[in-house]
């Protein structure tokens, strides 16, 4: 799993700007594939759903919500650690990510912060360079 397993599922070390960039991507496709399987199969059965049924429109919705808060929780762990391991490199705590979390501002500091400035030169107190400088 080695690279991988690392980037997805580890709290620790350093990762620069490409490999964030390649794990956002994966999760991204991965959470989409599976949304298509599941939330679409469950909206399948909506099809001829009585509009005024106000029972049958909540279980529908069930049958969307469930899947969708499932394929969150599954994406929750390997999008923190992709995230926690950036912000490393940027010298920052991982706690970092919750910045995303204040509207508009959040996302946008994120997306520059994470996504388009250089990593720390050299070793920091979360480990080696990843690009060996």
């Amino acid at each position: 799993m080695g690279n991988i397993g690392q980037l997805f599922f580890s709290f620790s070390g350093r990762t620069n700007r490409a490999p964030w960039w390649i794990g956002l991507i994966v999760i991204a496709v991965v959470g989409s594939v599976l949304s298509a399987i599941f939330i679409g199969s469950a909206m399948s059965g909506m099809v001829g759903i009585d509009p005024q049924d106000s029972a049958a429109i909540m279980a529908a919705m069930s049958r969307i919500l469930i899947p969708s808060a499932i394929i969150g929780l599954v994406l929750l762990w390997p999008s923190l650690a992709v995230y926690t391991k950036r912000w490393h490199d940027r010298n920052k705590s991982g706690w970092w990510t919750l910045i995303g979390l204040i509207p508009v501002i959040g996302g946008l500091w994120l997306l520059i912060e994470l996504g388009f400035l250089k990593g720390t030169a050299g070793p920091n107190q979360y480990g080696p360079d990843p690009l060996g400088g």
